[in-house]
């Protein structure tokens, strides 16, 4: 049910992944999920160390993706300027960035988010990984804590905490 997939093939089902995507962020500013699986993906599968899980059945109910952060990059930059250098000194730069978990509605609740976290990282050689996600109380946010991510900022100023998770693995830093 859960597969790991390469570049090529997660390419290959963009228009499918765009399709979950703007199911599982329905009514959400960024739920464009044409723009999704023609500019956002390509340009992440392109990154270092990219790596997409899937949950199927018949059709596609989830997936997650993510890729080694680096300073230069739009997001760790955002991150960087929005906390205290000391935090962005030991967080940010060869990080692994948890870009998107997205599962359609109506296979929510059925634990698929959670395989789906487990086995984005599960092996992964990054020390620290990191996350945007909701700052009030919703599901995802309480997934990831379960999961046994950490709050390292509560508010960003925009609405998103960013949590962090420390594997302990001597990796990529």
């Amino acid at each position: 049910m859960i597969a790991v997939l390469d570049r090529t093939a997660s390419l290959g089902i963009a228009t499918e992944l765009g399709e979950v995507f703007a199911a599982a962020f329905a009514g959400e500013e960024h739920s464009d999920g044409e723009r999704f699986a023609t500019e956002q993906l390509p340009t992440h599968a392109a990154r270092d160390d990219f790596r997409l899980v899937v949950a199927q059945e018949d059709s596609v109910l989830g997936f997650a993706y993510g890729f080694t952060g680096w300073p230069g990059q739009w997001w760790s930059d955002r991150i960087a300027a929005a906390i205290s250098p000391d935090l962005a000194a030991e967080w940010i730069g060869g990080h692994f960035e948890v870009v998107e978990l997205a599962v359609v509605p109506e296979a929510q609740g059925q634990g698929i988010g959670a395989a789906l976290m487990t086995a984005l990282v599960d092996g992964l050689p990054h020390r620290r990984m990191l996350l945007t996600t909701y700052a009030d109380d919703r599901t995802a946010p309480r997934l990831y804590r379960r999961l046994g991510w950490q709050v390292l900022v509560q508010d960003l100023g925009w609405g998103s905490a960013l949590y962090g998770l420390d594997t302990g693995v001597p990796g990529i830093d």
